[in-house]
């Protein structure tokens, strides 16, 4: 009976969350609740049982979406090592990355409306999770010393800025600029920082 029940609610809790994504990615932070109860095929108390309000359920939908983004970069990184080239894991998981900013969902919840639905918690978390990835790929670079320890972090804080700076002229559109233009950019400002 309690396995029903806890199977139930984590249904519950992924109907909920699939709708919201949807929704927000199609409406932003403007879609309301109400479209979202009816995409998912529950009552309002279902989703108020399972988030405190429509913040919080924005939030899990841009956390979900940034740990999926950040497990696909990790992976590329890996898929993307070479011995020829020690650049080469970092540079494919920021591909990877920019690929992901020029998504429609990732745009829209994270880079557009995620700053405003989410205030200063946006920019903390986007802050930890971002550095811990970038730091990855310096202590890399780092432990092969093509960076020099004293240099580690603030080569992981440029290249971080550098990455979110794409992600958001990628959501604006900016003109000339691509995923292809900034990759390029960005290759060349990482093997710079040796």
């Amino acid at each position: 009976m309690a396995n029903r029940r806890a199977k139930k609610a984590s249904e519950t809790r992924a109907a909920i969350l699939h709708a919201a994504r949807q929704r927000f990615t199609h409406e932003g932070f403007e879609a309301s609740l109400s479209s979202i109860v009816e995409d998912a095929g529950i009552t309002k108390g279902a989703l108020f049982h399972h988030f405190e309000n429509k913040q919080a359920l924005y939030h899990e939908v841009w956390q979900e979406l940034q740990r999926e983004m950040i497990q696909d970069t990790q992976q590329a990184a890996l898929e993307g090592r070479s011995l020829d080239d020690p650049y080469a894991a970092m540079l494919a998981g920021a591909r990877r990355y920019l690929e992901w900013a020029a998504r429609p969902d990732y745009q829209r919840i994270v880079l557009i409306d995620g700053r405003a639905a989410l205030g200063l918690d946006w920019y903390e978390a986007d802050f930890d999770l971002s550095q811990r990835s970038v730091r990855i790929g310096v202590e890399s670079l780092v432990q092969k010393r093509f960076i020099a320890p004293e240099n580690a972090a603030s080569a992981a804080v440029i290249m971080q800025g550098a990455l979110n700076g794409a992600g958001v002229a990628l959501s604006r559109k900016v003109p000339g600029v691509s995923v292809d233009t900034i990759y390029k950019t960005i290759e060349r400002l990482l093997r710079k920082l040796s």
